[in-house]
Protein backbone atom coordinates (compact mmCIF):
# COMPACT_ATOMS: atom_id res chain seq x y z
CA UNK A 1 0.00 0.00 0.00
CA UNK A 2 1.45 3.28 -0.57
CA UNK A 3 2.73 5.19 2.29
CA UNK A 4 0.88 8.59 1.21
CA UNK A 5 1.58 10.20 4.46
CA UNK A 6 5.21 11.00 3.23
CA UNK A 7 3.42 12.58 0.32
CA UNK A 8 2.56 15.69 2.99
CA UNK A 9 5.88 17.80 3.84
CA UNK A 10 5.25 17.95 7.61
CA UNK A 11 5.84 14.07 8.12
CA UNK A 12 9.38 14.95 6.57
CA UNK A 13 12.50 15.72 8.80
CA UNK A 14 13.19 19.23 9.40
CA UNK A 15 13.28 21.66 7.36
CA UNK A 16 10.40 20.69 5.57
CA UNK A 17 10.23 20.69 2.04
CA UNK A 18 7.45 22.95 0.60
CA UNK A 19 6.10 20.43 -1.54
CA UNK A 20 6.58 16.54 -2.41
CA UNK A 21 6.13 14.45 -5.33
CA UNK A 22 5.83 11.35 -5.99
CA UNK A 23 7.72 8.76 -9.11
CA UNK A 24 7.21 5.10 -9.09
CA UNK A 25 9.51 2.20 -10.57
CA UNK A 26 8.31 -1.54 -10.50
CA UNK A 27 10.03 -1.63 -6.92
CA UNK A 28 10.37 1.43 -5.33
CA UNK A 29 8.14 4.89 -4.33
CA UNK A 30 10.69 7.55 -4.50
CA UNK A 31 9.12 10.89 -2.97
CA UNK A 32 10.82 14.25 -4.01
CA UNK A 33 11.09 16.77 -1.84
CA UNK A 34 12.53 19.94 -2.69
CA UNK A 35 16.56 18.74 -2.29
CA UNK A 36 16.11 15.92 -0.95
CA UNK A 37 14.76 12.47 -2.05
CA UNK A 38 13.09 9.53 0.07
CA UNK A 39 13.27 6.02 -1.43
CA UNK A 40 11.18 3.46 0.00
CA UNK A 41 10.86 0.04 -1.40
CA UNK A 42 8.14 -1.74 -2.05
CA UNK A 43 6.65 -5.06 -0.33
CA UNK A 44 6.63 -7.05 -3.72
CA UNK A 45 7.71 -10.15 -4.96
CA UNK A 46 8.61 -10.21 -8.50
CA UNK A 47 10.91 -13.03 -8.96
CA UNK A 48 13.91 -11.94 -9.12
CA UNK A 49 13.77 -9.37 -5.85
CA UNK A 50 11.27 -10.18 -2.99
CA UNK A 51 10.85 -7.16 -0.04
CA UNK A 52 7.64 -8.41 1.56
CA UNK A 53 9.59 -8.76 4.78
CA UNK A 54 10.50 -5.07 6.65
CA UNK A 55 13.89 -7.00 7.47
CA UNK A 56 14.56 -7.60 3.88
CA UNK A 57 13.50 -3.85 3.27
CA UNK A 58 16.05 -2.63 5.81
CA UNK A 59 18.99 -4.50 4.80
CA UNK A 60 18.33 -3.51 1.19
CA UNK A 61 18.21 0.14 2.18
CA UNK A 62 21.35 -0.25 4.16
CA UNK A 63 22.88 -2.19 1.48
CA UNK A 64 21.49 0.68 -0.96
CA UNK A 65 23.65 3.58 1.13
CA UNK A 66 26.71 1.87 1.31
CA UNK A 67 27.09 -0.01 -2.33
CA UNK A 68 26.30 3.72 -4.01
CA UNK A 69 29.20 5.53 -2.33
CA UNK A 70 31.57 3.88 -4.76
CA UNK A 71 29.70 5.78 -8.02
CA UNK A 72 28.08 8.59 -5.79
CA UNK A 73 30.19 9.94 -3.03
CA UNK A 74 28.01 12.09 -0.77
CA UNK A 75 24.65 11.32 -2.56
CA UNK A 76 23.60 8.97 -0.28
CA UNK A 77 22.71 10.29 3.27
CA UNK A 78 22.40 7.45 5.25
CA UNK A 79 18.67 5.38 6.04
CA UNK A 80 16.17 6.54 8.12
CA UNK A 81 13.18 4.49 9.73
CA UNK A 82 9.25 5.09 9.23
CA UNK A 83 7.62 5.15 12.04
CA UNK A 84 3.56 5.73 13.02
CA UNK A 85 2.75 7.85 15.69
CA UNK A 86 0.06 6.94 18.22
CA UNK A 87 -2.54 8.71 15.70
CA UNK A 88 -1.69 6.27 12.94
CA UNK A 89 0.07 8.35 10.78
CA UNK A 90 3.42 7.86 9.46
CA UNK A 91 6.32 10.34 9.38
CA UNK A 92 10.07 10.03 8.70
CA UNK A 93 12.03 9.26 11.25
CA UNK A 94 10.72 10.51 15.10
CA UNK A 95 9.05 9.39 17.72
CA UNK A 96 6.64 6.27 17.38
CA UNK A 97 6.57 2.23 16.35
CA UNK A 98 9.31 1.86 13.23
CA UNK A 99 6.95 0.25 10.72
CA UNK A 100 9.70 0.41 7.43
CA UNK A 101 12.81 2.13 6.36
CA UNK A 102 14.02 4.44 3.88
CA UNK A 103 17.01 5.81 1.65
CA UNK A 104 17.90 9.39 2.75
CA UNK A 105 19.30 10.77 -0.52
CA UNK A 106 20.45 14.58 -1.57
CA UNK A 107 18.61 15.49 -4.79
CA UNK A 108 20.77 15.80 -7.88
CA UNK A 109 19.29 18.11 -10.87
CA UNK A 110 17.62 16.26 -13.30
CA UNK A 111 19.27 18.91 -15.70
CA UNK A 112 22.87 17.15 -15.49
CA UNK A 113 21.42 13.80 -16.30
CA UNK A 114 22.55 11.93 -19.10
CA UNK A 115 19.52 10.83 -20.55
CA UNK A 116 18.08 14.34 -20.03
CA UNK A 117 21.44 15.87 -21.77
CA UNK A 118 21.14 13.47 -24.61
CA UNK A 119 17.37 14.38 -25.35
CA UNK A 120 18.93 17.94 -26.16
CA UNK A 121 22.04 16.90 -27.63
CA UNK A 122 24.41 17.97 -25.33
CA UNK A 123 26.01 14.30 -24.06
CA UNK A 124 29.59 14.36 -25.39
CA UNK A 125 32.39 12.09 -26.37
CA UNK A 126 33.94 13.35 -23.16
CA UNK A 127 30.84 12.79 -20.80
CA UNK A 128 31.01 9.05 -22.18
CA UNK A 129 34.80 8.99 -21.59
CA UNK A 130 34.37 9.94 -18.11
CA UNK A 131 31.76 7.38 -17.38
CA UNK A 132 34.04 4.73 -19.08
CA UNK A 133 36.85 5.38 -17.02
CA UNK A 134 34.98 5.45 -13.74
CA UNK A 135 33.40 1.63 -14.40
CA UNK A 136 37.03 1.01 -15.02
CA UNK A 137 37.75 2.18 -12.02
CA UNK A 138 35.57 0.50 -10.02
CA UNK A 139 35.85 -2.72 -11.44
CA UNK A 140 39.43 -2.41 -11.08
CA UNK A 141 38.92 -2.15 -7.39
CA UNK A 142 35.66 -4.35 -6.55
CA UNK A 143 37.05 -8.06 -7.39
CA UNK A 144 35.43 -10.82 -5.77
CA UNK A 145 36.64 -14.03 -4.48
CA UNK A 146 36.89 -16.98 -7.28
CA UNK A 147 33.92 -19.10 -5.60
CA UNK A 148 31.86 -15.98 -5.84
CA UNK A 149 33.04 -15.24 -9.30
CA UNK A 150 32.44 -19.01 -9.68
CA UNK A 151 28.76 -18.80 -8.29
CA UNK A 152 27.92 -15.89 -10.10
CA UNK A 153 29.12 -16.19 -13.67
CA UNK A 154 29.77 -19.64 -14.34
CA UNK A 155 27.94 -21.17 -17.91
CA UNK A 156 25.76 -22.47 -15.82
CA UNK A 157 24.73 -19.19 -14.07
CA UNK A 158 24.39 -17.62 -17.29
CA UNK A 159 22.59 -20.15 -18.52
CA UNK A 160 20.27 -20.08 -15.45
CA UNK A 161 19.65 -16.19 -15.68
CA UNK A 162 18.92 -16.30 -19.73
CA UNK A 163 15.75 -18.73 -19.13
CA UNK A 164 14.72 -17.22 -16.01
CA UNK A 165 14.92 -13.99 -18.21
CA UNK A 166 12.71 -15.24 -20.42
CA UNK A 167 10.69 -17.69 -18.19
CA UNK A 168 9.31 -14.61 -16.72
CA UNK A 169 8.22 -12.55 -19.79
CA UNK A 170 6.47 -15.53 -20.71
CA UNK A 171 3.20 -14.23 -20.78
CA UNK A 172 4.12 -10.37 -20.92
CA UNK A 173 6.28 -10.65 -24.33
CA UNK A 174 3.08 -11.28 -26.71
CA UNK A 175 1.75 -8.34 -25.79
CA UNK A 176 4.50 -6.20 -27.25
CA UNK A 177 6.05 -8.40 -30.61
CA UNK A 178 5.49 -11.79 -32.27
CA UNK A 179 6.02 -14.91 -30.37
CA UNK A 180 8.40 -16.18 -33.07
CA UNK A 181 10.52 -13.28 -32.90
CA UNK A 182 10.63 -14.06 -29.03
CA UNK A 183 11.51 -17.73 -29.47
CA UNK A 184 13.94 -16.56 -32.26
CA UNK A 185 15.51 -14.13 -28.95
CA UNK A 186 15.72 -16.98 -26.89
CA UNK A 187 17.40 -19.29 -28.78
CA UNK A 188 20.26 -16.68 -30.43
CA UNK A 189 20.69 -16.36 -26.40
CA UNK A 190 20.69 -19.84 -25.22
CA UNK A 191 22.51 -20.88 -28.35
CA UNK A 192 25.10 -17.84 -27.11
CA UNK A 193 25.69 -19.73 -23.96
CA UNK A 194 26.10 -23.17 -25.54
CA UNK A 195 28.49 -22.40 -27.99
CA UNK A 196 30.62 -20.22 -25.84
CA UNK A 197 31.02 -22.30 -22.68
CA UNK A 198 34.98 -22.07 -23.03
CA UNK A 199 35.26 -18.52 -22.91
CA UNK A 200 32.90 -17.72 -20.33
CA UNK A 201 34.77 -19.80 -18.30
CA UNK A 202 38.01 -17.90 -19.09
CA UNK A 203 36.60 -15.04 -18.36
CA UNK A 204 36.15 -16.47 -15.00
CA UNK A 205 39.78 -17.08 -14.65
CA UNK A 206 40.92 -14.35 -15.94
CA UNK A 207 39.52 -12.35 -13.08
CA UNK A 208 37.02 -10.82 -15.31
CA UNK A 209 34.24 -11.04 -12.84
CA UNK A 210 33.83 -7.67 -10.24
CA UNK A 211 31.54 -6.99 -8.25
CA UNK A 212 29.95 -4.14 -10.50
CA UNK A 213 26.84 -1.34 -10.68
CA UNK A 214 24.29 -3.80 -12.07
CA UNK A 215 21.95 -1.10 -13.74
CA UNK A 216 24.20 0.92 -15.77
CA UNK A 217 21.76 3.41 -17.54
CA UNK A 218 21.66 6.85 -18.39
CA UNK A 219 18.66 8.23 -15.97
CA UNK A 220 21.46 7.06 -13.12
CA UNK A 221 23.89 9.16 -14.42
CA UNK A 222 25.08 12.75 -13.73
CA UNK A 223 27.14 15.47 -14.35
CA UNK A 224 27.31 17.96 -11.38
CA UNK A 225 29.28 20.65 -10.57
CA UNK A 226 30.74 18.14 -8.12
CA UNK A 227 31.31 16.14 -10.56
CA UNK A 228 30.06 12.21 -12.03
CA UNK A 229 27.66 10.70 -9.90
CA UNK A 230 26.46 7.21 -10.72
CA UNK A 231 23.27 6.27 -8.67
CA UNK A 232 20.89 3.63 -8.30
CA UNK A 233 23.20 0.19 -8.21
CA UNK A 234 21.94 -3.28 -7.90
CA UNK A 235 20.99 -3.55 -3.83
CA UNK A 236 19.22 -6.15 -3.37
CA UNK A 237 20.98 -9.68 -4.49
CA UNK A 238 24.53 -9.68 -5.83
CA UNK A 239 23.52 -12.05 -8.12
CA UNK A 240 23.07 -9.20 -10.25
CA UNK A 241 25.92 -7.07 -9.25
CA UNK A 242 28.17 -9.86 -9.47
CA UNK A 243 28.89 -10.37 -12.99
CA UNK A 244 30.88 -10.38 -15.78
CA UNK A 245 32.80 -6.33 -16.38
CA UNK A 246 31.17 -6.99 -20.01
CA UNK A 247 27.57 -7.26 -18.92
CA UNK A 248 27.79 -4.15 -16.52
CA UNK A 249 29.39 -2.03 -19.52
CA UNK A 250 26.91 -4.06 -22.28
CA UNK A 251 23.77 -2.29 -19.98
CA UNK A 252 24.82 1.06 -20.72
CA UNK A 253 26.19 1.00 -24.63
CA UNK A 254 22.27 -0.93 -25.18
CA UNK A 255 20.95 1.87 -23.47
CA UNK A 256 23.20 4.50 -26.00
CA UNK A 257 22.32 2.49 -28.98
CA UNK A 258 18.46 2.20 -27.95
CA UNK A 259 18.49 6.23 -27.79
CA UNK A 260 19.86 5.63 -31.37
CA UNK A 261 23.50 7.08 -30.50
CA UNK A 262 25.16 3.95 -31.27
CA UNK A 263 28.52 5.87 -32.04
CA UNK A 264 28.10 6.48 -27.93
CA UNK A 265 27.75 3.05 -27.65
CA UNK A 266 30.64 2.33 -29.39
CA UNK A 267 32.88 5.20 -27.92
CA UNK A 268 32.06 3.28 -24.78
CA UNK A 269 32.91 -0.02 -25.51
CA UNK A 270 36.07 1.47 -27.06
CA UNK A 271 37.20 3.87 -24.36
CA UNK A 272 36.44 0.97 -21.81
CA UNK A 273 38.13 -2.29 -24.03
CA UNK A 274 41.51 0.80 -24.13
CA UNK A 275 41.35 1.79 -20.01
CA UNK A 276 40.82 -1.79 -18.97
CA UNK A 277 42.75 -3.43 -21.63
CA UNK A 278 39.56 -5.79 -22.06
CA UNK A 279 39.44 -6.50 -25.94
CA UNK A 280 38.30 -9.64 -25.22
CA UNK A 281 34.98 -8.53 -24.09
CA UNK A 282 34.22 -7.87 -28.40
CA UNK A 283 33.46 -11.56 -27.84
CA UNK A 284 30.49 -11.36 -25.46
CA UNK A 285 29.34 -7.92 -26.00
CA UNK A 286 26.67 -8.28 -28.68
CA UNK A 287 24.92 -11.00 -26.40
CA UNK A 288 25.34 -9.33 -23.04
CA UNK A 289 23.80 -6.23 -24.97
CA UNK A 290 20.70 -8.14 -25.96
CA UNK A 291 20.64 -10.18 -22.73
CA UNK A 292 20.31 -6.30 -21.13
CA UNK A 293 17.47 -4.96 -23.33
CA UNK A 294 15.65 -8.35 -22.52
CA UNK A 295 15.93 -7.15 -18.68
CA UNK A 296 14.97 -3.44 -19.39
CA UNK A 297 11.69 -5.08 -21.23
CA UNK A 298 10.88 -7.42 -18.76
CA UNK A 299 11.06 -4.77 -16.05
CA UNK A 300 9.09 -2.15 -18.14
CA UNK A 301 6.32 -4.91 -18.74
CA UNK A 302 6.02 -5.69 -15.17
CA UNK A 303 5.12 -2.17 -14.32
CA UNK A 304 2.74 -1.50 -17.16
CA UNK A 305 1.05 -4.63 -15.69
CA UNK A 306 0.83 -3.02 -12.68
CA UNK A 307 -2.61 -2.35 -11.84
CA UNK A 308 -1.88 -0.03 -8.78
CA UNK A 309 0.38 2.38 -10.86
CA UNK A 310 -0.90 5.53 -12.81
CA UNK A 311 -2.10 5.16 -16.01
CA UNK A 312 0.49 7.72 -17.41
CA UNK A 313 3.40 5.90 -15.59
CA UNK A 314 1.91 2.57 -16.77
CA UNK A 315 1.78 4.01 -20.93
CA UNK A 316 5.34 4.87 -20.31
CA UNK A 317 6.42 1.94 -19.13
CA UNK A 318 5.07 -0.08 -22.13
CA UNK A 319 6.34 1.98 -24.73
CA UNK A 320 9.74 0.77 -23.19
CA UNK A 321 8.88 -2.29 -23.16
CA UNK A 322 8.20 -2.67 -26.86
CA UNK A 323 11.22 -0.55 -27.54
CA UNK A 324 13.45 -2.75 -25.78
CA UNK A 325 11.74 -6.22 -26.49
CA UNK A 326 12.63 -4.75 -30.01
CA UNK A 327 16.03 -3.81 -28.82
CA UNK A 328 17.02 -6.83 -28.21
CA UNK A 329 15.82 -8.61 -31.64
CA UNK A 330 18.43 -6.01 -33.16
CA UNK A 331 21.24 -7.37 -30.99
CA UNK A 332 21.11 -10.58 -32.90
CA UNK A 333 21.70 -8.73 -36.07
CA UNK A 334 25.76 -7.96 -37.09
CA UNK A 335 26.73 -3.88 -36.40
CA UNK A 336 25.91 -1.46 -38.81
CA UNK A 337 29.01 -0.57 -39.65
CA UNK A 338 31.49 -2.51 -42.21
CA UNK A 339 34.49 -3.76 -40.50
CA UNK A 340 38.01 -3.32 -41.73
CA UNK A 341 41.51 -2.77 -40.24
CA UNK A 342 43.43 0.17 -40.21
CA UNK A 343 47.16 0.41 -38.55
CA UNK A 344 48.69 3.68 -37.86
CA UNK A 345 52.63 3.76 -38.32
CA UNK A 346 55.63 5.58 -37.86
CA UNK A 347 58.51 7.09 -35.91
CA UNK A 348 58.18 8.27 -32.54
CA UNK A 349 57.60 11.94 -32.43
CA UNK A 350 55.99 11.43 -35.92
CA UNK A 351 52.20 12.04 -34.56
CA UNK A 352 50.64 8.50 -34.94
CA UNK A 353 49.03 7.96 -31.63
CA UNK A 354 47.54 11.66 -32.42
CA UNK A 355 45.85 10.75 -35.61
CA UNK A 356 44.57 7.32 -34.15
CA UNK A 357 43.19 8.53 -31.47
CA UNK A 358 41.56 11.66 -33.66
CA UNK A 359 40.27 8.92 -35.69
CA UNK A 360 39.03 6.73 -33.44
CA UNK A 361 37.43 10.24 -31.58
CA UNK A 362 35.75 10.95 -35.08
CA UNK A 363 34.60 7.32 -35.83
CA UNK A 364 33.96 5.60 -32.36
CA UNK A 365 36.10 2.94 -33.20
CA UNK A 366 38.32 1.05 -30.81
CA UNK A 367 42.01 1.45 -30.76
CA UNK A 368 44.74 -1.14 -29.71
CA UNK A 369 47.35 0.46 -29.14
CA UNK A 370 51.34 -0.85 -28.59
CA UNK A 371 52.14 1.20 -26.21
CA UNK A 372 49.24 0.06 -23.55
CA UNK A 373 49.83 -2.92 -24.74
CA UNK A 374 53.05 -2.96 -23.28
CA UNK A 375 52.58 -2.01 -20.00
CA UNK A 376 49.17 -4.34 -19.25
CA UNK A 377 51.56 -7.19 -20.72
CA UNK A 378 54.23 -6.21 -18.20
CA UNK A 379 51.62 -4.86 -15.06
CA UNK A 380 52.65 -1.69 -14.87
CA UNK A 381 50.44 1.56 -14.50
CA UNK A 382 49.83 2.97 -17.97
CA UNK A 383 51.39 6.63 -16.90
CA UNK A 384 54.84 5.09 -15.15
CA UNK A 385 57.49 5.50 -17.56
CA UNK A 386 59.82 2.38 -18.89
CA UNK A 387 63.21 3.77 -18.57
CA UNK A 388 64.93 0.77 -19.85
CA UNK A 389 67.16 1.85 -22.76
CA UNK A 390 66.31 0.96 -26.56
CA UNK A 391 66.07 -2.67 -27.45
CA UNK A 392 66.47 -3.86 -23.87
CA UNK A 393 64.72 -4.77 -21.14
CA UNK A 394 60.80 -3.98 -22.08
CA UNK A 395 61.70 -2.68 -24.93
CA UNK A 396 63.50 -6.04 -26.11
CA UNK A 397 63.04 -7.90 -29.22
CA UNK A 398 61.47 -10.99 -27.76
CA UNK A 399 59.19 -8.84 -25.69
CA UNK A 400 58.59 -6.32 -28.37
CA UNK A 401 57.27 -9.55 -30.52
CA UNK A 402 54.77 -10.07 -27.31
CA UNK A 403 53.78 -7.00 -27.72
CA UNK A 404 52.46 -7.46 -31.45
CA UNK A 405 51.48 -10.99 -30.95
CA UNK A 406 48.84 -9.15 -28.08
CA UNK A 407 48.40 -6.40 -29.94
CA UNK A 408 46.91 -8.52 -32.96
CA UNK A 409 45.14 -10.86 -31.02
CA UNK A 410 43.32 -8.15 -29.28
CA UNK A 411 42.52 -6.39 -32.83
CA UNK A 412 41.25 -10.10 -34.49
CA UNK A 413 38.38 -10.11 -31.39
CA UNK A 414 37.44 -6.83 -32.52
CA UNK A 415 37.14 -7.28 -36.28
CA UNK A 416 35.70 -10.89 -34.83
CA UNK A 417 32.60 -9.35 -33.69
CA UNK A 418 32.45 -8.10 -36.96
CA UNK A 419 33.86 -4.56 -36.15
CA UNK A 420 36.48 -2.07 -37.50
CA UNK A 421 39.67 -1.28 -35.37
CA UNK A 422 42.85 0.82 -35.52
CA UNK A 423 46.24 -0.73 -34.63
CA UNK A 424 48.29 2.09 -32.87
CA UNK A 425 51.86 0.68 -33.34
CA UNK A 426 55.22 1.59 -35.22
CA UNK A 427 55.47 -1.12 -37.49
CA UNK A 428 59.05 -0.49 -37.73
CA UNK A 429 59.36 -3.95 -39.76
CA UNK A 430 58.24 -5.46 -42.85
CA UNK A 431 57.05 -8.55 -41.27
CA UNK A 432 54.96 -7.09 -38.48
CA UNK A 433 53.12 -4.69 -41.22
CA UNK A 434 52.65 -7.88 -43.54
CA UNK A 435 51.74 -9.88 -40.42
CA UNK A 436 49.31 -6.87 -40.25
CA UNK A 437 48.18 -7.44 -43.62
CA UNK A 438 47.64 -11.38 -43.00
CA UNK A 439 45.59 -10.52 -39.99
CA UNK A 440 42.89 -8.25 -41.86
CA UNK A 441 43.11 -10.62 -45.07
CA UNK A 442 42.68 -13.78 -42.37
CA UNK A 443 39.17 -12.25 -41.46
CA UNK A 444 38.11 -11.30 -44.83
CA UNK A 445 38.24 -7.43 -44.56
CA UNK A 446 39.69 -4.24 -45.80
CA UNK A 447 43.69 -3.73 -44.75
CA UNK A 448 44.99 0.38 -44.62
CA UNK A 449 48.19 1.01 -43.51
CA UNK A 450 48.42 4.77 -42.39
CA UNK A 451 52.24 6.16 -42.29
CA UNK A 452 52.44 9.21 -40.10
CA UNK A 453 55.53 11.63 -41.34
CA UNK A 454 57.24 14.62 -40.29
CA UNK A 455 60.66 16.03 -40.49
CA UNK A 456 63.13 14.58 -37.88
CA UNK A 457 63.43 18.39 -36.33
CA UNK A 458 59.41 18.37 -36.16
CA UNK A 459 59.56 14.86 -33.74
CA UNK A 460 62.46 15.87 -31.64
CA UNK A 461 60.72 18.42 -30.54
CA UNK A 462 57.36 16.96 -29.83
CA UNK A 463 59.50 14.58 -28.22
CA UNK A 464 61.18 17.23 -25.95
CA UNK A 465 57.71 18.63 -25.22
CA UNK A 466 55.99 15.30 -24.48
CA UNK A 467 54.72 15.09 -21.32
CA UNK A 468 54.76 11.65 -19.18
CA UNK A 469 52.53 9.67 -20.38
CA UNK A 470 51.58 6.23 -21.96
CA UNK A 471 54.51 6.52 -24.66
CA UNK A 472 57.98 6.49 -23.83
CA UNK A 473 60.01 7.79 -26.88
CA UNK A 474 62.54 10.71 -25.80
CA UNK A 475 64.16 12.47 -27.81
CA UNK A 476 67.37 10.46 -27.56
CA UNK A 477 65.83 7.43 -29.05
CA UNK A 478 65.03 9.52 -32.07
CA UNK A 479 67.99 8.73 -34.13
CA UNK A 480 68.41 4.91 -33.57
CA UNK A 481 64.08 4.51 -33.96
CA UNK A 482 64.64 6.49 -37.60
CA UNK A 483 67.34 4.54 -38.69
CA UNK A 484 65.80 0.89 -37.54
CA UNK A 485 63.16 1.80 -39.97
CA UNK A 486 62.33 -0.33 -42.74
CA UNK A 487 61.10 1.70 -45.92
CA UNK A 488 57.34 0.73 -46.58
CA UNK A 489 57.85 -1.32 -50.17
CA UNK A 490 55.44 -4.12 -49.41
CA UNK A 491 52.33 -3.01 -49.71
CA UNK A 492 49.79 -1.88 -52.75
CA UNK A 493 49.37 1.76 -53.30
CA UNK A 494 45.47 1.40 -52.24
CA UNK A 495 46.88 -0.41 -49.09
CA UNK A 496 49.55 2.15 -47.96
CA UNK A 497 48.33 6.15 -47.68
CA UNK A 498 51.33 8.49 -46.39
CA UNK A 499 50.13 11.34 -44.13
CA UNK A 500 51.46 14.27 -43.28
CA UNK A 501 51.06 15.39 -39.72
CA UNK A 502 52.30 18.49 -39.85
CA UNK A 503 48.65 19.37 -41.62
CA UNK A 504 45.97 20.65 -39.45
CA UNK A 505 44.15 17.95 -38.35
CA UNK A 506 40.81 19.04 -39.45
CA UNK A 507 42.52 18.72 -43.22
CA UNK A 508 44.29 15.28 -42.23
CA UNK A 509 40.85 13.74 -40.59
CA UNK A 510 39.14 15.09 -43.79
CA UNK A 511 41.74 13.49 -46.24
CA UNK A 512 41.34 10.28 -44.06
CA UNK A 513 37.40 10.14 -44.17
CA UNK A 514 37.28 10.09 -47.98
CA UNK A 515 40.29 7.25 -48.47
CA UNK A 516 38.76 4.95 -45.66
CA UNK A 517 35.41 5.34 -47.26
CA UNK A 518 37.17 3.75 -50.43
CA UNK A 519 38.78 1.18 -49.12
CA UNK A 520 35.56 -0.78 -47.46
Amino acid sequence: MLPDDLLQPEAWPQPAPPSVKLVETHVSWVFVGGRQVIKVKKPVALGFVDFRSVERRRVACEDEVRLNTRLAPGVYLGVLPIVRDTGGRLSIGGDGEIVDWAVHMRRLDDDTRADVLLGRGALTHDHINSVARAIADLHRQSAVSEATAARWASVSAIERNVLENFGQTAKLSSAYMEDRAADEIEQAQVKFVADHESLISARVRAGRIRDGHGDLRLEHIYFDSEGLRIIDCVEFDERYRVEDVCSDVAFLSMDLAGQNRVDLAEWLLARYARLSGDYDLYALVDFYEGYRAWVRAKVSALLAADAGVDEGTRMRAAREARRHFLLALACTRPPLVAPQLVCVCGVIGSGKSSIADALSRELSWPVVDSDRTRKQLLGVEETRPLTDPLWSGAYSPDVTAQVYTETFRRASVVLASKRPVIVDASFRSSATRRSARELAHAHGVPFVLLECQAPAEVCRARLSRRPPGVSDGRPAMFEPFAASFEPIRELAPAEHVVVDTTETLEHTLDMLRTRLRAAS
